[in-house]
């Protein structure tokens, strides 16, 4: 064994609290976009809102280097997508769009579905999901689930790190220590150091003692610095955006209209201001006079270029992803929900070359006007039932247990091992009655025991 100094050249991607701003952008809300928009234009001098018709903000030309964007857009985006246009009065129906947002149980039960689990894995992991309070954390022990659902210990423990995978970044965690240890996992590669700190000096880090820990592991303070604003950029309740809401009135991201015999996919880009480098600033710092700011202005400029480019990927990513969809589900689009297809996640994603995590994100809280109404962009991903030709989406079984249901005699109401007789020999549809009873259930649909009426 030897002690030597070895000099390496490597490339990585860091995960800087601007590339995370540009991840966390994609799951905005449309109303939320905004306000952080309005936000970021009383922060920032050297971003503009532009005026109707005034100058692009991307046709700009400004002088600050942009760093790692090529590496992160080659990562997570591609082509550009079409410009938007004006969407007339007539061509929409407003009294369409009151809708309730989904819950967090709801948002990680549609992941859940999405999955390849066997039907024990998925009992299991509903009940963990059950478990998951609103902030997001899982309030049972795994000892518990396990004996809840007659499981093994390690049974529970893969579908929870399966679980942990799902979005928002950091669900079902159990403290906030491994909360933000599983939002790390899933950030691009980077610098070890803040996974050391919460590992092996969690209780140091919370104490702030940061001068002793540059002291303790042998490095500069400005690196704990680094890593402590790389943490303090995630998020410590995940399910902060899936908190409880009233309904509210949608406005659609995204419009399907059919035009000569083609679905075209129209992003809705009313409302959302257009940016633009300030050329009042541009100039101060090409000049760069005595007494300008010029570290502050270089500092702003980055950020305001950065915030410009990433707003433009998510619209790019919104419409790359929709237009996935509407190849997959043309014929729900055509012809209504019996024609629903199957659809997972990864179909998307390897249909437009994104990541998993990237096709959930930008689906979340994202909504489509159709020929059929207005959907979340997550309605059009379901499970399927059967194999090749036979197969059948799940939103469609759920669609026909109910219609059998309202139809049947109340002194008389269909058991599930009735509704799956039904399914097999009217819609040939092969079901288990336990699969039933199970969507049965998800429809708030009592047991046949409570639906009968004595009259």
């Amino acid at each position: 064994m030897e002690i030597k100094q070895e000099l390496r050249i490597t490339t990585q991607l860091v995960m800087t609290p601007q590339l995370q701003q540009a991840i966390r952008l994609l799951q905005l809300s449309r109303l939320e976009l905004q306000e952080f928009i309005q936000q970021e234009l009383k922060e920032n001098p050297l971003l503009e809102e532009v005026e109707e018709g005034g100058e692009s903000a991307l046709a700009q030309e400004a002088p600050a280097q942009e760093m790692e964007w090529e590496e992160y857009v080659e990562r997570f985006w591609g082509e550009p997508y079409p410009p938007s246009r004006v969407i007339r009065d007539e061509e929409v129906r407003w009294e369409d769009f009151l809708t309730r947002p989904s819950t967090l149980t709801d948002h990680l039960l549609w992941q859940l579905r999405m999955t390849d689990l066997n039907p024990r894995e998925m009992m299991i992991g509903e009940e963990i999901i059950g478990n998951i309070d609103e902030d997001g954390y899982l309030r049972a022990t795994v000892k518990e689930i396990a004996e809840k659902v007659d499981a093994e210990i390690p049974e529970v423990e893969k579908v929870l790190r399966l679980i942990q995978s799902f979005d928002p970044p950091g669900v079902g965690a159990r403290d906030l220590r491994e909360c933000l240890l599983i939002q790390l996992r899933q950030l691009p590669e980077s610098s070890p150091l803040p996974r050391i700190l919460l590992e092996e000096h969690f209780e140091q880090l919370k104490k702030k003692e940061y001068p002793a820990l540059a002291k303790e592991l042998g490095i500069p303070l400005e690196d704990v610095l680094k890593a402590v604003e790389v943490i303090t950029g995630l998020e410590p309740k995940p399910g902060r955006p899936f908190g409880p809401e009233p309904p509210r009135i949608i406005i659609p991201d995204v419009f399907i209209y059919k035009r000569e015999g083609e679905f075209e996919v129209v992003l809705n880009e009313d409302h959302l201001p257009h940016l633009r480098i300030s050329p009042y600033y541009q100039k101060m710092l090409e000049e760069g006079g005595s007494g300008v700011p010029v570290d502050y202005l270089k500092e702003k400029m980055r950020s305001a270029q950065w915030l410009i480019k990433s707003l433009q990927q998510r619209q790019e990513t919104l419409y790359r992803v929709t237009k996935s969809i509407v190849k997959f589900q043309w014929e729900f689009l055509e012809k209504g929900i019996d024609y629903l297809r199957p659809l997972v996640l990864r179909d998307v994603a390897e249909d437009v070359g994104l990541h998993e995590s990237t096709v959930s994100r930008v689906t979340t809280n994202k909504y489509a006007f159709t020929p059929q109404g207005l959907f979340e962009l997550k309605f059009f991903f379901s499970g399927k039932i059967g194999e090749g030709p036979d197969e059948v989406s799940v939103r469609r079984v759920k669609k026909l247990i109910k219609e059998i249901i309202s139809q049947e005699d109340p002194r008389k109401p269909y058991s599930d091992q009735k509704l799956s007789q039904i399914l097999r020999v009217r819609y040939n549809i092969k079901v288990a009655r336990r699969t039933v009873a199970k969507y049965r259930e998800g429809l708030g649909i009592p047991s046949s025991s409570e639906r009968r009426r004595p009259w």
